[in-house]
């Protein structure tokens, strides 16, 4: 499946380096918008879910549905589980449809977010 993790992976590192309480607002009003979307979540001891996002929180803790695992034989033992919740803390990176994404949309607010503190100055 196409993702745009690849041309947004810049601009998503930009904002997951800020420890800003504004930019992280700002991401997760984007991720509230993905709601009901397939995204695909890979953990950072590697697991790879796929899944539909149910919901998210400001801590962008996820709640997959209809969630599997995308190397089956590696870890079997998570073949008959259906929904999970993922505490943000462990989400190496969350790959979008590309359909889903309004890129200019999300550069727009990053460049706000980026003009903020300099405004305060």
């Amino acid at each position: 499946t196409q993702s745009t993790w690849g041309p947004l992976n810049g601009l998503l590192r930009f904002l997951l380096q800020k420890s800003n309480l504004f930019i992280i607002m700002h991401f997760f009003s984007f991720f509230k918008t993905l709601v009901g979307k397939p995204i695909i979540v890979e953990l950072k001891n590697d697991i790879v879910l796929r899944g539909t996002l149910h919901s998210i929180d400001q801590y962008l803790n996820i709640k997959l549905t209809n969630m599997e695992v995308v190397d089956a034989k590696k870890y079997p033992h998570l073949l008959a589980v259906n929904n999970c919740f993922i505490r943000g803390s462990v989400v190496r990176y969350i790959h979008l449809p590309a359909d889903a994404v309004d890129t200019q949309l999300l550069q727009d607010a990053a460049r706000r977010a980026h003009r903020q503190p300099e405004a305060n100055k």
